[in-house]
């Protein structure tokens, strides 16, 4: 019995340690998650909880418009896969620029790259909010060059892939997406955002109270 207490403490602590190291934005986990509230298919979304393809190091792609629940759907796989025992790595493209920038100083571009690659799946969020210049179409094809069939790479976005190179530069961006896409399943959440329905519905906020009302 204490041995099995100690394994399941060291077992909590590396998982611990794991989700500290990915660098989740919010802490979204399948426990929060409405499945019957998002158009992706319920079979679709089964198939990918099983993290097979994560360890096929097959790609995932999600694209919809802004509140559909594409960076929710797959931060919540990504802390699945912690759960697996496995290891995340996560960013928006404006942090992946910028980790890969600061490794230029002391030119660990390459260093840097295959650390990240250490992970099991390399989550890159929102991609297509903003304009990517050359410095972060570099970034992007640096990363998935290097994770081609040997890691999992996730990217949420409200473009599908084959318009990146409507936000980046277009050789840059056809090599990469040709990478991504070779071994990706492609999902698309559809509909109108769900943080616009829960703010309309009230949902947004914890009701005040009559007494914190008026201060």
């Amino acid at each position: 019995m204490l041995l099995t207490e100690e394994v399941a403490g060291r077992d909590g602590a590396t998982r611990r340690m794991r989700r500290r190291a990915a660098g989740f934005p919010s802490g979204k986990t399948f426990e929060s998650w409405r499945g019957t509230d998002s158009s992706i298919p319920a079979a679709t979304q089964a198939g990918l909880q099983t993290l097979e393809w994560v360890g096929r190091a097959e790609n995932l792609a999600v694209t919809g418009p802004s509140g559909t629940g594409k960076s929710h759907f797959v931060e919540a796989l990504g802390h699945a896969v912690i759960d697996a025992g496995m290891r995340v790595s996560w960013f928006s493209l404006d942090t992946l620029t910028a980790t890969l920038a600061r490794a230029t100083v002391d030119a660990s571009v390459t260093k840097m790259v295959a650390r990240i690659c250490r992970a099991d799946l390399i989550v890159i969020d929102d991609i297509g909010m903003l304009p990517a210049g050359q410095e972060a179409a570099e970034a992007f094809y640096r990363v998935v060059d290097a994770a081609y069939e040997r890691r999992s790479v996730a990217v949420t976005s409200n473009l599908h892939p084959s318009g990146f190179d409507t936000i980046m530069p277009k050789s840059l961006a056809t090599a990469a997406v040709d990478r991504l896409l070779h071994h990706a399943h492609l999902v698309v959440a559809e509909g109108s955002s769900l943080r616009m329905a829960e703010a309309m519905a009230g949902r947004g906020v914890v009701a005040l109270s009559k007494g914190g009302a008026g201060r």
